[in-house]
């Protein structure tokens, strides 16, 4: 009984140093690490498997082929492989990653990974975002970086930099907001809120890395830290940082069009999307081509989105369909303001290029959504082909939406054809919820055997998700 209790603690400390990082995430009820499998909701034709385990804090995986996965070490800095269910004993590859700064842990490290689609060989293209720190011990980052490795005889080599991005929270001055930022004579608007939203380290740096069917690099990075810029939707705000944003780059890193979508200057020609606060994860659909993301919110509004290219998400004139209550703060950043259901007017457009549209659902209460991935498999029966599933950190829970016809939207009925879930309760009785008690997901893939797999965090742990029948 006490191994028992101790192992429930062990999780819970693992959980939560991430859920500090994520900032809505409190509580992970987590199971017996050894006795308890996660467990499929309604569907007892699929069940739970454990690929692999024995990882420290895995945040995100790649296939390289069957059974054959790259999974990252979020505070070791390290890419592990995993063949046939069994880890290699030493990593691909171990950096310098920062995991803290000023002593205070952070959602830095070794975020995200992806594979080029032609490297299923000896020498795969493998791309990495981490937080690159200045010293071993973690603290101070330099910057959040994404790098292309070449997998050569078991080693990720020749390492070649693509993006130099932002890495930590803004610093202040006395007179921060009376400098001239030189930028048409803007202001910076960095104030006082962003130090202490960011007091628990360099977080928001977002993490997922996908190959996008024109075979284009998309990246997510959040405000980290609280920066206030055009990116955030500041108006008259310091110049774009490439924050809050999803990059659009070449496999080279560079940009992708001859005149960008909102504008030519770098970086803006590299965005694909601004004002977003958070992310964690994002697809595209297998039918359509559309990009899809979550968005973490601090104490409210997390989101899906459907993200076209342009695409605001508002951060931080709204969050869901709240205004965030600038004058009050919780430990998690701003608290839930008034509805704000047309917040247009009040956002930076880039001369007019940028678009606001609405999440395309929304909980009220923070989950914390992570991973996002389109299920393009018939293994589970063509009911579940090409659905959306999410995970989330705070509950364990992996979740499955159905789209609407033209695949614009959600199909959601009941309680939630207002695409808000107002409460758990209502989770729980429209029947989203697919599965339960994987211990805080951090990512979703679909294997080439097309079952859908899951990364798990708090377990440390690979789960599969197979027929009962196999």
């Amino acid at each position: 009984m006490f191994a028992c209790l101790l192992t429930k603690v062990l999780i819970l400390i693992i959980v939560y140093v991430w859920s500090l990082s994520i900032d809505n995430c409190y509580v992970f009820a987590g199971e017996d690490k050894e006795e308890v499998l996660p467990a499929i909701i309604n569907n007892l034709k699929l069940k739970v498997e454990v690929v692999s385990d024995g990882l420290d804090n895995p945040t995100s995986m790649a296939f390289l082929g069957q059974d054959d996965i790259l999974v990252l070490e979020k505070d070791k800095g390290t890419v592990r492989r995993i063949l046939n269910g069994n880890m290699l004993d030493k990593p691909l590859l171990q950096v310098d990653v920062a995991e803290k700064i000023k002593g205070r842990l952070g959602e830095m490290g070794m975020l995200g990974i992806a594979v080029s689609k032609n490297s299923f060989n000896a020498d795969a293209h493998v791309f990495l975002y981490y937080t690159e720190a200045k010293s071993e011990d973690g603290t101070d980052p330099v910057s959040n970086r994404l790098y292309k490795y070449q997998l050569v005889n078991n080693k990720l080599k020749d390492s070649e930099l693509l993006l130099n991005l932002l890495g930590s929270p803004p610093t202040m001055t006395a007179n921060d907001n009376n400098n001239d930022n030189g930028d048409n004579n803007n202001k910076d608007h960095d104030d006082e809120n962003s130090g202490q939203m960011s007091g628990l380290g360099a977080n928001h740096n977002g993490g997922a890395v996908v190959i996008g069917p024109d075979n284009n690099l998309y990246l997510v990075i959040g405000d980290v830290g609280g920066h206030k810029t055009r990116d955030q939707n500041v108006k008259g705000g310091s110049s774009a940082k490439a924050t809050s944003s999803i990059l659009k780059v070449s496999q080279d890193g560079k940009p992708t069009d001859n005149k960008g979508i909102l504008g030519d200057e770098d970086p803006l020609n590299k965005y694909y999307a601004y004002g977003i606060r958070n992310s964690f994860g994002m697809d595209f659909d297998p039918v359509t081509g559309n990009l899809w993301n979550t968005e973490n919110g601090p104490d409210y509004g997390d989101e899906i989105n459907l993200v076209e290219p342009g695409f605001n998400s508002g951060w931080l004139v709204v969050q869901g369909i709240w205004k965030p209550n600038l004058e009050k703060l919780s430990p998690n950043g701003y608290t839930r303001g008034e509805v704000l259901l047309n917040p247009s007017y009040d956002l930076e457009s880039f001369a007019g290029k940028g678009k606001y549209s609405n999440p395309e659902f929304i909980w009220k209460e923070t989950v914390g959504p992570t991973a996002l991935k389109f299920f393009s498999s018939d293994k589970y029966g063509k009911e579940y082909q090409n659905d959306i599933f999410v995970g989330d950190l705070n509950n364990g829970y992996l979740y499955r939406f159905e789209l609407n016809e033209n695949r614009t939207g959600l199909a959601l009925n009941g309680s939630l054809t207002d695409e808000v879930a107002d409460n758990s309760n209502e989770i729980n009785e429209e029947g989203i919820i697919f599965g339960k008690g994987f211990g805080g997901i951090t990512d979703i893939e679909v294997g080439p055997d097309g079952l859908l797999y899951v990364v798990s965090i708090g377990y440390g742990k690979i789960f599969k998700i197979i027929p009962t029948h196999e």
